[in-house]
């Protein structure tokens, strides 16, 4: 009789625990949801310190509420200043990582901080590690036009400044027509910038692809296709590429005009 007596006392004990664990766990449920309520209203008044210790009390109370990692990381990444070499902003910008790799963590395809992870990069000046984080963000979503159009910009960068170093090299001004009249100059840099040229045309060929009125693609088509035109072995390659850069540059144009006058018309 004891030894029943003494397992009902023991299950009425195990039962009474899971009881408080529930009820503790329900608790913590809705303290967590107070608190990144709380950080949502911050983080919307742009008080984002503020912001990321609320998120990071809504963290501790429930480790699996996946939208205060979120706000928590975009919080630390709206503190970061772009360009900014300060230890203080720096280490923002590695918060900001760091919460979204969390995110990825529980969610991989998470769209919004794929491309966060690579927005930061590029802000940082890190080029060769954002265009890999927008490629990745491509390869679970290769629709983003956004993630293809910077890709443009980012190879963009990375040729033109060489290109206009080589140019002044040998005297040429940046309004001198090409080709470089150099040939060993010219082929050298031929072979580091003609494949960043191919791989940045195909990415914004690809944007304007998904959205035929990518005016800002079509402004960055137009400057590879100078960049294209520089390291043509004649004089007719280097006209043919800079009527094709002209073409898309009045096509740019075309598509701003037209979308504004879309846009009168809807106002009025």
């Amino acid at each position: 009789m004891r030894n029943v007596k003494s397992s009902l006392g023991a299950i009425l004990l195990i039962s009474a625990a899971f009881g408080l664990s529930g009820c503790q766990e329900k608790v913590n449920y809705l303290r967590a949801r107070g608190q990144l309520n709380e950080g949502v209203k911050s983080f919307t008044a742009a008080n984002y310190p503020i912001a990321v210790d609320y998120f990071t009390k809504a963290i501790e109370l429930d480790p699996e509420l996946i939208d205060a990692k979120s706000y928590r990381a975009y919080s630390y990444m709206m503190q970061y200043i772009p360009g900014g070499e300060s230890d203080e902003n720096r280490k923002l910008a590695q918060q900001a990582l760091d919460g979204f790799a969390d995110v990825l963590g529980m969610d991989e395809k998470n769209q919004l901080a794929l491309q966060s992870i690579a927005s930061l990069y590029f802000n940082m000046s890190e080029m060769e590690l954002s265009k890999e984080s927008y490629q990745k963000l491509l390869a679970k979503h290769p629709d983003n036009k956004e993630a293809l159009y910077t890709i443009g910009v980012i190879n963009w960068t990375q040729t033109y400044q060489p290109r206009i170093e080589v140019r002044a090299s040998l005297g040429m001004k940046p309004e001198d027509p090409g080709p470089i009249k150099d040939q060993e100059a010219r082929e050298e840099l031929a072979e580091e910038n003609l494949p960043l040229i191919e791989e940045g045309l195909d990415a914004l060929k690809k944007a304007i692809e998904i959205d035929p009125d990518y005016d800002d693609a079509m402004a960055y088509v137009n400057l590879l296709y100078r960049e294209r035109a520089d390291l043509g072995e004649t004089k007719e390659e280097y006209d043919q590429y800079s009527m094709m850069a002209d073409e898309m540059v009045q096509k740019a144009l075309d598509t701003k005009k037209r979308k504004a006058e879309a846009g009168m018309q809807e106002v009025f």
